[in-house]
């Protein structure tokens, strides 16, 4: 039977059933030196033995493939220069092939996902990698544990171009909620990479135990596909600073003997699986017998979208004034929503809430548009990346949606200071635009109901052809209108009617009244994304409070003007809880000073 299996490629195979790959390299190699959370990469120059003997046991255990030792074989994970990283490749390839012809068995090169380089550098470094593999004569090539598709599907058209009939897996770790670390959706990855003819093969791998993937694929439409899952051995436990797997084997076989009889082509395993996990794997396949593919559960229907009474003024041309009202970092809501209400009663359309501005903390911004709704006040709370991982982000949209507040206006955040961090966490695991996407991943999948989602625009940025890039990016992941940086110079007004002729989308200019000469030099020398012409701050000069106020009032109206042929709306900033003021600046918009 092994002469038999030597003559027939990977593909050959799989035709005949179900193909085993191996377990978890990385942590079995861990557990047996003892070296918590190490990379074992350097052990196929430095403990060749050692390898070919794990990939001996797994072998022996019935898998039927295996990967090379070469997870994080690359000049990111390995700095450095390239030496290293090819010495590693062509030791790991060696090694895995002289073992795995012993047993007719196949040789996948393993390349895990390549972070912290931009999109044309990891690009270049999956390159880089593949181009080392085909020289030692890889024919199949598996792409685990991958959070997007950032460079995967260029790299299987160019092993396809180099090898014809290779063999290209593609899988992704997706999270128990459905999604990867970059916010992205396993479904939507899995069948825009299996769409590729350059792949044959997607999947899913780590993460997640047997039965998570399992209820994970469930829920999937994965028609059409050839599945590849690779689960861990179960949830880990931490024990005197080590990460240690105490699944047990035999459950791991039953339930991916289980999973592969509806139809997954390709099994094995990932952290915490050891040859005992494969072992098990192997004796399960043996009694069971394939049943049909896996069962679909039905999904929610999305919910409809509710036009909220801002989003319609904008859609209809009225531009709709917006009033950005933070609460104080107090517990007291109560002055507030009296506040808030005067705002509206003067013509304010939506509330729009900071998300603890300059990184400094106030009441939650979205607990207080709940509280905002429940009084009649319609609100545009905004929601930072700074402050929350994908979960507590996914918790928090379903509450809104929950109390029915309908805006959304996502921001990355305002960074931590430096001399807190050693406290206070800033998370950043995604920006705005993939919370954009995010959001809309959500909608579809039914969980919440559809946001109007705005986003920021820097109209007073150095560099705004960036600026401008990112916003259509902005646009393309789901955001439907962008506020503005406030107006308060010549180029931020030109930068404005650049935006409006160049972007598809709806946009609010900003207007922030400046309330002294002082608060203008500080916002020119403190606050990020604010530029105040020096002409404008001249004005000021001498003037007492009351005189400052009504200069505020004159500019402001002077600024909504020169902006409301550019702006589909009004996005006015309270300075310093001078609500009497943006009420007087409001009242002069409505009463036609400004809108006609």
């Amino acid at each position: 039977m092994k002469e038999d299996m030597e003559q027939l490629t990977f593909r050959e195979e799989l035709s005949r059933g179900t193909m085993v790959f191996d377990g978890g390299m990385g942590t079995y190699f861990s557990a047996s030196e003892k070296l918590p959370g190490q990379g074992c990469e350097m052990a196929n120059i430095e403990k060749p033995m050692l390898i070919s003997a794990i990939h001996r046991e797994y072998l022996e255990a019935g898998a039927r493939a295996i990967k090379t030792n070469t997870f994080s074989s690359n000049r990111v994970a390995y700095p450095g220069g390239n030496d290293v990283v090819l010495r590693q490749i062509r030791a790991g390839f060696r090694l895995a092939g002289r073992t795995a012809e012993a047993y007719g068995a196949h040789v996948f090169a393993d390349i895990g996902p390549v972070t912290g380089l931009d999109e044309v550098r990891t690009k270049e470094e999956y390159r880089y990698i593949i181009d080392a593999f085909l020289e030692q004569g890889a024919k199949n090539f598996l792409f685990e544990t991958n959070s997007n598709t950032i460079g995967l599907l260029e790299s299987a058209r160019y092993i396809r171009s180099r090898v014809p009939d290779a063999y290209v897996i593609i899988s992704y770790a997706v999270l128990p909620g459905g999604y990867t670390r970059d916010g992205l959706f396993g479904e939507d990855l899995l069948q825009e990479t299996g769409a590729s003819p350059f792949v044959d093969a997607v999947g899913l791998n780590c993460i997640s135990g047997v039965r998570q993937l399992q209820s994970l694929l469930e829920q999937m439409n994965t028609e059409g596909l050839t599945l590849s899952v690779m689960p861990n051995s179960g949830s880990p436990v931490v024990i005197q600073h080590r990460t240690i797997y105490q699944s047990d084997p035999e459950y791991f076989g039953r339930e991916l003997a289980e999973l592969a009889a509806k139809g997954v082509a390709i099994v094995g395993g990932c952290c915490g699986t050891t040859p005992k996990h494969i072992a098990a794997l192997t004796e399960a396949l043996k009694s069971v017998s394939a049943d049909g593919t896996l069962r679909s559960v039905p999904r929610a229907a999305a919910p409809e979208m509710k036009e909220s009474a801002f989003f319609r003024k904008l859609r209809q041309g009225e531009k709709p004034i917006a009033v950005e009202f933070d609460p104080s970092g107090y517990a007291d809501i109560g002055k507030y929503i009296e506040n808030a209400k005067g705002l509206c009663d003067v013509g304010t359309d939506v509330i729009t809430i900071a998300d603890c501005p300059t990184a400094k903390a106030r009441m939650d911004s979205s607990l207080v548009a709940c509280m905002l709704r429940r009084e009649g006040i319609e609100s545009l709370p905004h929601m930072t990346c700074r402050d929350r991982n994908l979960n507590a982000s996914q918790a928090l949209l379903m509450g809104l949606s929950a109390a029915e507040v309908q805006n959304l206006l996502i921001v990355t955040g305002d960074p931590i200071p430096t001399a807190e961090r050693d406290e206070v966490k800033s998370v950043y695991q995604f920006n705005s635009r993939k919370m954009a996407h995010f959001i809309r991943g959500l909608e579809k999948k039914g969980e919440i109901h559809p946001f109007h989602v705005f986003g920021a625009l820097n109209i007073n940025a150095i560099n705004f052809d960036a600026e401008l890039g990112r916003a259509e990016k902005k646009i393309e992941k789901g955001m439907q209108g962008l506020l503005t940086q406030p107006v308060l110079s010549r180029r931020g007004l030109e930068n404005l009617r650049r935006a409006k002729t160049s972007l598809n989308c709806y946009i609010l200019g900003g207007i922030m009244p400046v309330i002294s000469e002082r608060n203008a030099r500080f916002m020119n020398s403190e606050v990020n994304g604010i530029d105040v012409e020096e002409a404008l701050i001249q004005r000021y000069v001498g003037l007492n409070r009351e005189e400052a106020e009504n200069l505020a009032l004159e500019v402001s109206v002077e600024i909504g003007k020169a902006i409301a042929n550019s702006a589909d709306g009004f996005y006015v900033i309270t300075p310093f809880n001078r609500v009497s003021l943006v009420s007087r600046i409001v009242e002069a918009i409505r009463d036609g000073h400004v809108i006609s």
